[in-house]
């Protein structure tokens, strides 16, 4: 090929007629059989050979998938040229191969060079906010928003989510600053209403959206003044404002995916089948949906509907591993502990995988197949050596769960031998020993962890417990399970603890003030338990009765609730 005719065919890629097949505008590859749709033509400066050479390379090293070297010749002729077309061409690569930086710089070039082009002031402002730069982000939102475009202020707020505080702080700032110029702006109203829910003014935040009544066809605000009222524990004025909208925009699947899950959060799992069931036939392509609708009937113990929807699923493969999972427990659930083997067998590695695992060891276990299970949990450790741990724990906890604590100890010993340094076996152990009355050996397996993780709250707490509960040394206890509450301070478990601690120190009020902050993030009996024999010494015994009877109701048979009645009443009745 000769020069001419090679510029000239550089000329014919850069013209937009034949763009690197990978990658589409909206930077996801297209389909091997889809034609893409015709891209605007982009407009390009005058190039010396050099640059038409390297574009040129880099179109061709896109077609044989060498992105690396497309997007580097792309960037350097963007910070060459500072052309408008290149830029955007190359911010377009770097996007969709999520090279930050590159997408970042090419993005204020292209923005830079194009001033008019809202597009390009919107990609600039969102990668400066991916990148924490939200005040600069900000100049470049109001340009987009002076121009009359769609702003993602959106996008900025929720990207400030894990951000620190004074971040946070700062974007506040700067969305009050354009609201003084732009007051009736609804997409700035709706990016501060989603900042103040971040900082927790969840009352603020449906404040400001109830003052400021969003525009015709725009969702969003409804959307989250309905989160907001369900975060307030209004959740029966949410329902309404649903309803209401869904009149009004009887098409938006996100109003009526939104209702549908409020149904379930409130406990209306009939309603919510009928709303999620309208929405899979008007969205027969929605797996989502229809895995949706068949949880919802797994709440409702519709179990044949649910069964239905599951096998449609996996007809479908779609949701495969999670929907044997399912078809495992419906199977339980009628009494078929053979048929849930069966389908827990077919879950392949994978978020189901351990949850299959451990269904199919407790089964076997209950059914007097200890053998059997260890032999498949082994199988499986070899099969999938990358979850072997797992599995070893999982061998464990089964045995100990069905009163096979000498074999859980061993399994450990042994699992132990080939993973030492494994925390996760170290704190099983522990609790195992416990369990044992072997305190010197979980004394020394929690303070290995503590020693090599000394943040580790789960442990701090665990050994500040047993010893406030099991020894005398209740200072030694109350530093460690405050060193957890500083990493934890509204862990309940931590808190039950701390407030435990107390109550063997003496200080009452103190221990039942952090017991009832315990039990009422956790309603669980050993917390009412505790609670209750710190009421009872302080002279509160009513009280003390109160919350031992409510939760024997749910749990007749508490050892724990039932030895404290007892050792403090001489009686196991109230």
């Amino acid at each position: 090929m000769n020069r001419s005719s090679a510029l000239l065919l550089a000329f014919v890629f850069l013209s937009g007629c034949q763009a690197m097949a990978p990658v589409s505008s909206d930077g996801t590859p297209p389909t091997e059989d889809s034609t893409p749709a015709p891209e605007k033509p982009k407009v390009y400066s005058s190039f010396s050979e050099e640059t038409v050479f390297s574009l040129l390379s880099a179109e061709l090293a896109g077609q044989r998938n060498r992105f690396d070297i497309a997007l580097d010749n792309y960037v350097t002729q963007a910070i060459n040229t500072q052309d408008p077309g290149v830029s955007e061409r190359a911010f377009r690569i770097a996007e969709y191969l999520g090279a930050d930086q590159a997408a970042l710089d090419t993005a204020l070039i292209w923005a830079k060079n194009a001033p008019d082009d809202l597009e390009a002031q919107r990609a600039a402002a969102v990668q400066l906010a991916r990148a924490g730069r939200y005040d600069d982000s900000m100049v470049y939102m109001e340009k987009v928003l002076l121009g009359k475009g769609d702003t993602h202020f959106d996008f900025l707020a929720l990207s400030a989510a894990d951000t620190d505080q004074d971040t946070r702080n700062g974007l506040m700032k700067s969305f009050d600053r354009l609201l003084q110029r732009h007051p009736n702006n609804g997409q700035l109203i709706f990016g501060k209403a989603l900042l103040m829910q971040q900082d927790g003014d969840a009352k603020g935040a449906l404040t400001l959206l109830e003052d400021n009544p969003p525009d015709e066809g725009e969702i969003a605000p409804i959307l989250l003044r309905a989160r907001l009222l369900q975060t307030l524990n209004r959740g029966d004025e949410a329902l309404p404002l649903l309803q209401k909208s869904i009149k009004k925009y009887p098409d938006d699947k996100r109003l009526r995916l939104t209702y549908a899950r409020m149904l379930v959060e409130q406990d209306r799992m009939d309603d919510a089948k009928v709303e999620f069931s309208s929405l899979v036939q008007q969205y027969p392509e929605d797996d989502e949906l229809r895995y949706s609708l068949a949880l919802v009937c797994l709440e409702a113990k519709a179990w044949d509907e649910a069964k239905g929807y599951l096998e449609d699923l996996i007809a479908r493969e779609s949701h495969v591993d999670s929907a044997h999972l399912n078809l495992g427990r419906i199977a339980e659930e009628r009494n078929d502990p053979q048929g849930a083997l069966i389908e827990y067998a077919q879950v392949g590695p994978g978020n189901d995988y351990l949850p299959a695992q451990l269904r199919q060891a407790d089964i076997l276990m209950n059914n007097g197949k200890t053998a059997e299970a260890q032999s498949k949990l082994l199988a499986e450790r070899d099969a999938q050596p990358d979850y072997a741990i797992q599995l070893y724990l999982i061998e464990a906890e089964t045995l100990s769960a069905n009163n096979q604590g000498d074999k859980a100890w061993g399994v450990l010993q042994k699992a132990l031998l080939q993973y030492p340094d494994d925390l996760n076996l170290l704190y099983t152990r522990a609790m195992l020993a416990e369990k044992r009355n072997d305190l010197a050996q979980m004394e020394k397996d929690l303070r290995l962890i503590i020693k090599r993780d000394p943040d580790n709250a789960m442990a701090l707490n665990a050994l500040g417990y047993t010893l406030s509960d099991r020894t005398t040394r209740y200072e030694e206890a109350k530093a460690l399970i405050e060193h957890a509450h500083q990493l934890n301070p509204e862990d309940p478990a931590v808190l039950d603890s701390l407030g435990w601690v107390n109550f063997r120190l003496g200080n009452l009020d103190e221990a039942e003030r952090l017991l009832r902050q315990a039990l009422e993030r956790f309603p669980d009996q050993e917390v009412a338990a505790h609670l209750g024999e710190v009421l009872w010494a302080n002279g509160k015994q009513r009280e003390a009765k109160q919350i031992w009877g409510k939760f024997l109701k749910d749990q007749p048979d508490s050892p724990t609730l039932r030895g404290t009645i007892k050792r403090l009443t001489g009686s196991e009745t109230l």
